[in-house]
């Protein structure tokens, strides 16, 4: 694991000229194209060419003091579910080999060029984004960058783009979370991971999961630095972010699920954490969420996820099934067995169970848990079986998946000592009101860096 600098730090080399665009974007090239390192497993292509010429032009614009914006020159990395032109958007999948290249650019792709960012190259994944654990069978499993010699899962399904960013192949990486996908990796791999509200940042050619779930969003080293592209991504331009103020903040601790089956390492550096806010003047109550533990039996017969899944994959899964990996194939067509009643009955459902949370959350500021309720297990653990498998799977996704069912926002990032095993905590409030959490979220971050 590579030390990991902000885009701030960065930006601000580049403006006084102690470092080129196309310095960084050749180390972070040489750092994918190592033999000792992970880039073959994070990477699934590789834009050298085209990154090194969209450099040059970075640095004649920064020389000329006519930068696009703050990521100008920064070397960018992008999930492999997003198009970009000329390429085939595979999503993690061998199913998908040989159909028609991108004729254009993701949304998300267009904002973050238009911006002035250096895209790298695309990024490993779960395939078709459908688990929390990270593991691809096809182009090989990027290992967490804490505890190599062990080799853990680096959490899914943004796998590649944690891992990029921890061993500083791209300084940050373009993810989706529809359960956690960002949240997840970026908790397990000791970094910061931002869902935003999904209505907020387009999801045009990002190829789709749940299109009622999905958001799109960055893993990256800081707050500050997830924040810097939400505004990029959203096309949002406000007032300057500052953090919030610790004292007299309502944090609200579920009591319901989110801390059930926790470890002795994430249950100690999150009460740590509490302690240290609570210190600082915030008011942390536990709070019970009865809505939370009725989830699983809304979604009991393949939720929202499955039946917008199946509704994308079906023909694919005629024609291609034998290529998908079983273990998403098998969550895939659970979709196939829900019929349009089951799923109105799960959109009523999550109608009444969103204004239920949301009146519990009036009187605080946002809830906070434990991103992951558990370190990185190994990936001979998770191969065990697919009993193990599967039981990880929904563990891992767990207290995510509450935020994105809830359309609210939600951050994640570290609350462990240096040299712990990395845990994520992670603050969420309702839809549309990522201003204030992120404000919120640089205040935290802040407090527990000075722990």
């Amino acid at each position: 694991m590579h030390p990991i600098v902000t885009l701030s730090h960065c930006t601000s080399a580049l403006r006084e000229g102690t470092t080129r665009s196309h310095e960084l974007v050749d180390q972070a090239l040489e750092r994918i194209a190592s033999p000792e390192g992970e880039g073959a497993r994070v990477f699934t292509r590789v834009y050298a060419e085209a990154a090194r010429q969209s450099a040059v032009v970075s640095d004649m614009l920064l020389a000329a003091g006519q930068a696009r914006s703050s990521i100008e020159g920064l070397p960018i990395s992008v999930k492999d579910l997003f198009d970009v032109a000329g390429d085939t958007t595979q999503a993690g999948s061998v199913a998908l080999q040989g159909h028609p290249a991108a004729t254009a650019d993701a949304v998300a792709v267009q904002r973050l060029k238009a911006a002035g960012a250096v895209i790298v190259g695309r990024t490993n994944m779960t395939e078709f984004a459908f688990s929390g654990l990270g593991i691809n069978p096809h182009f090989g499993t990027p290992l967490n960058p804490w505890d190599r010699a062990t080799g853990r899962i680096p959490g899914g399904s943004s796998s590649g783009a944690a891992v990029s960013v921890a061993d500083g192949m791209a300084l940050a990486g373009l993810g989706s979370d529809t359960g956690g996908s960002l949240r997840i990796p970026a908790a397990l791999c000791g970094l910061v991971g931002f869902k935003p509200t999904a209505s907020r940042v387009p999801t045009q050619g990002a190829l789709p999961l749940s299109t009622s779930l999905d958001s799109i969003g960055a893993i990256a080293p800081s707050v500050a630095c997830c924040a810097q592209l939400d505004a990029i991504l959203s096309g949002e331009t406000g007032a300057a972010l500052r953090p919030a103020s610790l004292k007299g903040l309502r944090l609200a601790v579920p009591s319901t699920l989110v801390m059930d089956g926790a470890d002795a390492q994430v249950a100690h550096s999150f009460e740590r954490a509490l302690a240290r806010l609570s210190a600082l003047g915030a008011v942390v109550q536990e709070l019970a969420v009865p809505a939370f533990a009725r989830l699983a039996s809304i979604n009991a017969k393949g939720g929202l996820v499955a039946s917008e899944a199946w509704a994308w994959h079906r023909g694919l899964l005629a024609s291609s099934g034998a290529r998908y990996d079983p273990r998403v194939s098998s969550r895939i067509q659970r979709g196939q067995a829900m019929s349009a009643a089951d799923y109105i009955d799960v959109l009523d459902a999550r109608s009444a169970w969103i204004a239920e949370v949301q009146a519990q959350m009036v009187d605080h500021d946002a809830l906070v848990m434990p991103t992951v309720p558990v370190i990185a297990p190994s990936l001979a653990e998770t191969a065990a079986s697919d009993e193990v498998y599967t039981q990880t799977n929904l563990l891992i996704l767990r207290n995510p998946t509450l935020i994105n069912f809830l359309d609210g926002c939600a951050i994640s990032l570290p609350c462990h000592r240096p040299g712990d095993a990395p845990v994520g905590l992670m603050l969420a409030a309702p839809r549309l009101h990522d201003q204030r959490l992120l404000s919120i979220s640089l205040a935290v971050e802040a407090a527990l860096q000075g722990a």
